[in-house]
């Protein structure tokens, strides 16, 4: 088990972050399987690998987007939701922003694939950072497929992610998507050498958080309330970690 993203050690102890996603038959074209305009294909591709990288506390330098359908007009308004997903973070799209489209064949389903590139240093870099008695909770629901817009409310986004950031009292951050929220409370738990202790909640979690629609954050079990009022979105407590004996 290993979280979605690659390290790789850079001159000067900093740490270079990749973050990748891609979705297939999600989009406005006759083909696709869910029918949604391009504006949110953009924005919620882009912020599951964005996500990943702030998980970590990484700063997102370069994004890249291979789109397979033509520019004018399907990748044209992919495009611009990826802008405004990166406007929420005050990156320039004009500067960070790369891609290709397809111009050659003729696509009657929208596929869609993203990466980001970023940085960290290795003081800054937060990986495992959970003791035994933490507990796990899950900020948002798993959402999937239409659920995703009809029940936006309940779900994280960018600015889930960016108020979580702020608060001291969290340890470990990491985005749930397909796999759902057991396969990732798994991981980090694996992450920190601790054993993991399911808790019963209103979450299902092993139905696919989609476009990470779900953050699992560590936190001792005494903050939970503080999260509960810091961050408006639904909070449930799914796991704790303990020794290993």
């Amino acid at each position: 088990m290993k979280r979605d993203i690659s390290i790789i050690d850079l001159p000067g102890e900093q740490k270079m972050i990749i973050a990748c996603d891609s979705s297939g038959g999600i989009g406005p074209k006759s083909g696709d399987k869910v029918v949604v305009p391009g504006e949110v294909v953009g924005r919620l591709g882009v912020r599951v690998a964005l996500m990943e990288l702030l998980a970590v506390r990484a700063t997102p330098l370069s994004v890249v987007n291979t789109l397979s359908v033509e520019y004018e007009p399907t990748g044209k308004k992919i495009i611009a939701g990826i802008k405004d997903e990166l406007e929420q973070l005050n990156l320039d799209a004009d500067k960070v922003l790369n891609g290709s489209t397809e111009e050659n064949i003729l696509t009657s389903e929208t596929g869609v694939g993203i990466t980001v590139v970023g940085v960290v240093s290795e003081e800054d870099l937060k990986l495992a950072n959970s003791r035994a008695g933490d507990i796990i909770a899950a900020v948002g629901l798993p959402k999937v497929g239409e659920e995703v817009i009809a029940d936006k409310d309940e779900i994280a986004n960018l600015e889930t992610m960016q108020q979580i950031l702020t608060l001291d009292y969290i340890y470990d951050i990491l985005p749930v998507g397909s796999k759902g929220v057991r396969y990732e409370a798994k991981l980090l738990a694996e992450m920190n050498s601790l054993n993991l202790n399911l808790i019963n909640s209103d979450v299902d979690i092993d139905k696919s958080a989609g476009p990470a629609t779900v953050l699992l954050a560590t936190l001792p079990e005494n903050r939970l309330e503080d999260l509960k009022q810091n961050i408006s979105k639904p909070i449930n407590l799914v796991g704790k970690l303990y020794s290993i004996s």
